[in-house]
Parts: C-alpha cells; sequence; structure tokens
C-alpha cells in the first residue's frame, strides 16, 4: 500500500467512522503527516511507543562489527548505530493469519 492509497482508505474509512461527515484527501493526508512526524520526533527523542493492539516502535542500539568485504576480501568496520525497530502485538499477528 502506498501513502496514496493509505490517505484514500482514510477518506473511505473516515466515511464509516464519522458521523459529521468523511474528511477531505487533505484533511486525511495532514493526519497521516502529523501522525508520522510525531512517531519520528519520539523515536528520534529515545521514546518507546506502544500502540495497544497494533505494535510497539523503538530504537534498538546496534554495536560497531567487523565484516569481510565480498568483492575485495578486505576486513572493514562498520560504525555502531541505531535502528528503528517494530515488534507486532498479538493481536495484529491473529489478524493477518485469519
Amino acid at each position: 500500500m502506498t501513502k496514496i492509497e493509505l490517505i484514500t482508505a482514510l477518506v473511505d474509512k473516515s466515511e464509516e467512522q464519522l458521523a459529521d461527515g468523511k474528511w477531505t484527501r487533505k484533511q486525511a493526508d495532514d493526519a497521516l503527516q502529523l501522525i508520522t512526524s510525531v512517531l519520528i520526533d519520539s523515536l528520534t527523542a529515545g521514546e518507546k511507543i506502544h500502540l495497544t493492539g497494533f505494535g510497539t516502535f523503538e530504537i534498538h542500539e546496534r554495536k560497531e562489527k567487523t565484516i569481510k568485504n565480498p568483492r575485495t576480501g578486505k576486513q572493514m568496520v562498520t560504525p555502531a548505530k541505531k535502528a528503528p525497530v517494530f515488534r507486532a502485538s498479538k493481536h495484529l499477528k491473529e489478524a493477518v493469519n485469519k
């Protein structure tokens, strides 16, 4: 699903869920951008985000490690870095496997 398809799905779902009418594409786009912005800001600040029934977003620290370049055979060191990780909740896993 692309961002455009997600926005369209939000517009369609809002028509079913909201009593006062449905969202416009602009409102759905703004809502999606706001949500992703808050997620990025929270993860950047080192916070863990737990969405009940959906899953957990968090940052894992990856250690520096020595690897071998497959082309040259030369040893290289990859720097330590942070990586965003998502773990699906039990509810989401069950829903996908129905």
